[in-house]
């Protein structure tokens, strides 16, 4: 059986990647971008890429990587649960977050706002 593999994604490429899951002595090396060398970022096997002409999808992507989000499966074999998807979405969660004092990120994984 093949080894189990996840994403990576290189944000200025606007490139993602499926490469082996780090073992416990290769954690902390940083993989490079095979177009740009900058290093990859690691998102989870459960990462669908927008289209690389998907200028928006991109943004709200580097919005969620940048605030710690990542998309791991959760424990019964489902996905990663809400991510947003457009940036009126972000920002929703961002006025929100902001007016009520609720971190970030966790306003960022609400599916729904009250």
């Amino acid at each position: 059986m093949p080894p189990a593999k996840t994403s990576y994604v290189c944000l200025p490429c606007r490139a993602s990647y499926k490469q082996q899951y780090p073992d416990l002595y290769d954690r902390d090396r940083a993989r490079p971008c095979p177009r740009c060398a900058e290093p990859l970022i690691h998102v989870g096997s459960a990462f669908a890429a927008p289209r690389r002409r998907d200028t928006a999808g991109w943004r709200t992507l580097a919005v969620l990587l940048h605030a710690g989000i990542r998309f791991h499966k959760n424990c019964c074999g489902g996905g990663p649960g809400y991510r947003p998807r457009t940036l009126a979405e972000v920002r929703e969660r961002v006025a929100y977050a902001r007016a009520t004092g609720e971190p970030f990120a966790q306003a960022l994984l609400r599916p729904e706002l009250p």
